[in-house]
């Protein structure tokens, strides 16, 4: 089963890092993804730019709007994402659970949800 660890980076935090703690946080994010890979658990991931880098569309009375910024004004915005192959959400979590991320924000963990006929994981 695949699963999406979603990295939650607080801005206030990452703000408040200094340029040490930024590349503290950096070896410890390669160490973490070389953990990952070495396990054979890896299959993807990336930081994400700042959200206020974001573009976002929405829909009005059936016209596509294209706004500059994230979807939503918060503290709290997705900062990047791992993607794995774990055969169980327990150990999913247990990665998770050591992900350097953890330290700025909250960290989501979901299940990919497979589409028979258009994921080629579906039996």
């Amino acid at each position: 089963m695949r699963y999406m660890i979603m990295i939650i980076g607080n801005d206030d935090l990452v703000a408040a890092a200094t340029p040490e703690d930024m590349q503290a946080l950096k070896g410890a994010f390669m160490a973490y993804s070389k953990a990952l890979k070495d396990a054979g658990v890896w299959v993807d991931g990336s930081p994400l730019n700042p959200a206020a880098t974001a573009t976002t569309l929405r829909t009005k009375n059936g016209a596509v709007q294209v706004l500059n910024g994230p979807y939503a004004e918060s503290r709290e915005q997705l900062g990047g994402y791992i993607l794995i192959e774990a055969p169980d959400l327990n150990v999913a979590l247990d990665w998770a659970s050591k992900c350097p991320g953890l330290k700025y924000g909250p960290i989501e963990v979901r299940e990919l949800h497979v589409i028979p006929g258009l994921d080629d994981r579906a039996a």
